[in-house]
């Protein structure tokens, strides 16, 4: 399936925004500050990969070449828009990180 040019930065604006939401929500609550950074190569393999989470540990030979095929076949714009959401779970861990060193207490 082809992704026009109006997709492509309206999907990398959604991924980091989305990420970026979720990462601020989670660093608040949980007081960890890169906490979605670290989950979100996780989410990314369970978005690429077509096999069930827990083959991972059941036939983890499979499983991760199953994965290596995936990641060799992305395209452009599949690269592009995950990257954009790892870069939202990021600029949330830093946003986090400024605000409370400049004194802003979240709970």
């Amino acid at each position: 399936m082809q992704m026009t040019i109006f997709v492509l930065p309206i999907s990398m604006l959604l991924f980091f925004v989305l990420f970026f939401g979720i990462g601020f929500i989670l660093n608040m609550l949980l007081r960890m500050s890169w906490i979605m950074a670290i989950i979100y190569p996780i989410i990314a393999i369970l978005i690429i990969d077509k096999v069930r989470f827990i083959e991972y540990f059941q036939n983890t030979g499979e499983a991760l070449s199953s994965l290596g095929v995936e990641f060799s076949s992305l395209a452009l714009a599949d690269i592009l828009i995950l990257s954009s959401g790892m870069a939202g779970a990021i600029v949330a861990g830093i946003t986090i990180r400024l605000l409370r060193k400049k004194g802003y207490r979240m709970f």
